[in-house]
């Protein structure tokens, strides 16, 4: 039966996705839920902690900071924004992606119109988003009833609504900008490198008086206009329904361009030459092209294009950051120094910032530690890539010349690889000339040891990507390895908070890469995460050289 129809086959495909995406960031909702208790034991303690919320205005608008729902909204933040790398992957493979491999042209030859295709593709995923937003919901209520928080059952799913009306103007984003480009993962690139600017954006009216109306131009300034969590704040239905306007209007958008241009071309823009355009008939094979020498060439050039967007979004954050902190120490040095309780106001910023004695490294310590998230995040979308190709025969061709397997998947890897290094030398480049710039002193080598040091991190999400693909098919492996990061995240973000067992923490790649802007890199930890990628890059070697290649 779930064959039945384009949509049922395409809700089928998100049911990882739906259970690991929803269970994961309920999780990660209801994670701090448990630590404020501590916080907020005494009436001094919950005043120290909505006075330094208020420094972490970067983060998230600290509201009702000192109550269960208000400190895990605040704290969750700007991760929350994480769950939008699935609609990202999934609006830009939901039509682009078929192309590609011709699995649309399959799917269209059927008694189908494309109308009726992309509307019930669009249909399931936004399905896939509100069962999502239902189990974030519940998760988020039970979380409130188990640590005696005050909100109900309609307000958590309110808060899973919210977040799951954000996700689909994500969507929307990335279906438009496929219809542009050739390609998935040029699409999922620069959407990726939009979201990172829409958190940024956001983060400017709270950051810098006076540009409230600088940040309305992000959705985020939207979804934070609700905070269902906090009933004494409520939900904005004004800003819900733009941002179901907004994500309407883009898909309707769209899909009118998809429906109206031929399959396998992109709309052409007018004055952009041949922007996104298919390369004329006489060169539809390249063969002076200097990406043709080898796999690892014709990777890098098919990757230049997300690499550039990630790029720009990571080391853009990253920089964004160094120049913010300066303004929200010399606030706190001033709110240290009239305060008759510094000494259990620094204690309580460092279990905020995650330690250090130097205010500034505290601040740059917790506004680093999205970044190898971020990056993480890119090696999925690039995975995404080699494991299509794998499920839709792509790669038969190249295995048809005298090119062994394992060459093949190297070169690949390889290409991820030197991006993932590019975004990081890049991002080290940018945090240095900001913090130049803005007059703020950092230890060189920890920078460098904390912007270099998530290379490792990329890597393993890529090398463990590589050995799923060599048994599951793409929207599988991708939902679940978006799992798993989520998983990842959430042990490390909210595990300490909860008291859970080292050995408990040991199994998130982030706790070996630690806290390096404020303690340095500890590299016999790191090593731990390089023997991980390598064993699992070995075994995706040896899984892909015996597989079927027969889908």
């Amino acid at each position: 039966m779930l064959l039945s129809s384009v949509y049922l086959k395409t809700l089928r495909d998100y049911r990882v996705a739906i259970l690991g995406w929803g269970m994961g960031m309920g999780l990660v909702i209801v994670s701090p839920m448990a630590s404020v208790g501590t916080l907020i034991n005494t009436p001094a303690a919950r005043a120290t902690l909505a006075t330094l919320a208020a420094q972490f205005a970067w983060n998230a608008e600290p509201v009702a900071a000192g109550t269960v729902g208000g400190y895990a909204t605040f704290k969750i933040g700007i991760f929350i924004f994480l769950m939008a790398v699935w609609p990202l992957l999934a609006a830009s493979r939901m039509l682009r992606g078929e192309e590609e491999t011709g699995s649309l042209d399959v799917l269209l030859s059927l008694p189908r119109t494309r109308l009726q295709v992309a509307l019930q593709k669009v249909a399931a995923m936004w399905t896939a988003l509100l069962v999502m937003a239902a189990v974030i919901g519940v998760l988020a209520y039970l979380g409130g009833v188990a640590f005696k928080g005050d909100f109900n059952l309609i307000d958590g799913w309110l808060f899973g609504l919210n977040l799951a009306l954000f996700c689909a103007v994500i969507g929307g984003v990335a279906l438009v900008i496929s219809q542009f480009t050739l390609e998935r993962g040029t699409a999922a690139g620069a959407t990726g490198g939009l979201l990172l600017v829409f958190i940024v954006v956001d983060m400017v009216h709270r950051v810098i008086p006076n540009t409230d109306w600088f940040s309305h131009v992000s959705p985020i300034y939207y979804y934070n206009l609700s905070k269902p969590l906090i009933p004494s704040y409520g939900t904005s239905a004004g800003g819900m329904f733009l941002m179901l306007a907004l994500a309407a209007v883009l898909t309707t958008a769209a899909i009118a361009l998809f429906a109206r241009r031929d399959i396998g071309d992109a709309v052409r823009v007018p004055g952009l030459g041949g922007f996104a355009r298919p390369q004329p008939a006489s060169r539809a094979l390249p063969e002076r092209d200097w990406s043709l020498g080898s796999v690892y060439a014709r990777s890098l050039a098919t990757i230049a294009a997300p690499t550039f967007w990630w790029t720009l979004g990571i080391a853009g954050f990253a920089a964004w950051m160094v120049v913010v902190v300066q303004q929200l120490v010399g606030k706190l040095d001033t709110l240290l120094a009239s305060s008759p309780n510094a000494s259990v106001a620094l204690n309580a910023l460092k279990n905020i910032g995650g330690g250090g004695n130097a205010l500034t490294a505290t601040f740059l310590g917790a506004m680093f530690e999205l970044l190898p998230v971020l990056l993480m995040a890119f090696a999925i979308t690039q995975v995404g890539r080699w494991s299509s190709d794998t499920d839709n025969g792509r790669l038969e061709i190249i295995l048809s010349t005298p090119q062994p397997r394992v060459a093949v998947l190297l070169g690949r890897f390889g290409a991820l690889a030197t991006a993932t290094v590019v975004i990081g030398v890049l991002t080290l480049l940018a945090s240095a000339l900001a913090a130049a710039i803005a007059g703020v002193t950092l230890d060189s080598v920890n920078l460098a040891e904390a912007t270099l040091g998530m290379l490792p991190l990329g890597l393993l999400m890529a090398a463990i990507g590589y050995l799923a693909s060599g048994w599951l098919r793409s929207a599988a492996e991708t939902g679940l390895i978006s799992f798993l990061l989520a998983g990842w995240f959430f042990l490390s973000f909210v595990g300490p908070d909860l008291k859970w067992p080292e050995v408990a923490l040991r199994l998130s790649p982030f706790y070996y890469y630690g806290t390096p802007l404020l303690h340095g890199l500890q590299f016999a930890n790191l090593a731990v995460v390089v023997v991980v990628a390598a064993v699992s890059l070995a075994v995706a070697s040896l899984r892909f050289s015996r597989k079927d290649m027969t889908p």
